[in-house]
C-alpha cells in the first residue's frame, strides 16, 4: 500500500549512545540561534496538507533569478575637530574578542551537532538515531585562514537502499547547515557509497546548485523541511 512506511522497522540508536563533547559549546551557535529560529517561524500555511505532499523534489522546478536591488551612495558628512581636544587613539585590541570568535575553528562534532538533531521526514526520530548521520563519515577542510575557502563534506547512510526519502533528507541537511556556516564554506553531501540503489543521481541533485536553489523556492517543500529542522537545537 502506498500508505505503509518505506521501512517500517528502522534501526534506532539510544540517544544517550551518539558521540558528544563534553561541556561543548558551540562556536557557531551565537550566529544561527536567530537563523535557527526562523526556521521555525516559517507561516503554517506552508505546512498544511503536507501528509499528501510528494516527495518528488526536482520535478518541473523552474529558477527565477533574483531582482537586482537598487543601492544608493550616503553623502558622510564629519566636523574636523582640534588636534588639542583630539581623543586618544582607540587601542587596536579592542577587536580582538570579535576576531577570535570569529576565527574559531569548526570540527566534525559541530557539524554532527548541528545535523544529527533533524527530524526523519518519515519517523519521529532523529537523524542521529537513525545513523543517518554518524560522526566518522563527516570531514571538515579548513586551513585556518578566514580568507580562504573551507569544505564541509557529509556522507548520508538512508535506512534502506530503495529510500525515496534521501534526496528530501540530503536537502534537509544542506538548508540546516547553509543557515548556520559562514558562507566561506562550501557543503557537499552524498550518499554513502553503497548504501543506496541511485547513488549517482541523489548525489548529483543535492549537489546541483541551480536544483536547490530552485527547490528550496517552493513553498510547501520549505514547509517539510520547517518540520524537519523543528526539532534542531
Amino acid at each position: 500500500m502506498d500508505s505503509d512506511p518505506i521501512n517500517a522497522n528502522p534501526t534506532v540508536l539510544d540517544t544517550s549512545a551518539l558521540p558528544t563533547r563534553e561541556a561543548y559549546q558551540p562556536s557557531v551557535s551565537k550566529a544561527h540561534s536567530l537563523q535557527t529560529s526562523l526556521l521555525r517561524d516559517i507561516p503554517d500555511k506552508y505546512t498544511a496538507s503536507l501528509t499528501s505532499a510528494p516527495f518528488s523534489l526536482f520535478d518541473n522546478f523552474t529558477l527565477s533569478d533574483p531582482e537586482d536591488d537598487d543601492t544608493s551612495s550616503l553623502d558622510d558628512s564629519a566636523s574636523e575637530k582640534d588636534a588639542t581636544t583630539a581623543p586618544a587613539t582607540t587601542p587596536a585590541t579592542t577587536s580582538t574578542n570579535a576576531d577570535d570568535e570569529r576565527y574559531e575553528p569548526i570540527d566534525s562534532q559541530e557539524i554532527f551537532d548541528l545535523i544529527s538533531t533533524i527530524s526523519d521526514p518519515e519517523h519521529p526520530l532523529s537523524l542521529g538515531q537513525l545513523a543517518v548521520v554518524n560522526l566518522p563519515h563527516i570531514w571538515v577542510t579548513d586551513s585556518g585562514n578566514p580568507d580562504d575557502i573551507a569544505e564541509v563534506y557529509v556522507e548520508i547512510t538512508p535506512t534502506i537502499t530503495h529510500c525515496s526519502l534521501a534526496t528530501l533528507i540530503g536537502l534537509g541537511i544542506r538548508v540546516r547547515l547553509e543557515r548556520c556556516l559562514p558562507a566561506r564554506y562550501r557543503i557537499v553531501i552524498k550518499v554513502r557509497e553503497g548504501t543506496h540503489q541511485s547513488e549517482r543521481q541523489v548525489n548529483k541533485q543535492l549537489n546541483d546548485k541551480e536544483r536547490v536553489a530552485a527547490a528550496c523556492e517552493n513553498e510547501q517543500l520549505l514547509g517539510v523541511i520547517s518540520n524537519m529542522l523543528a526539532t534542531c537545537t
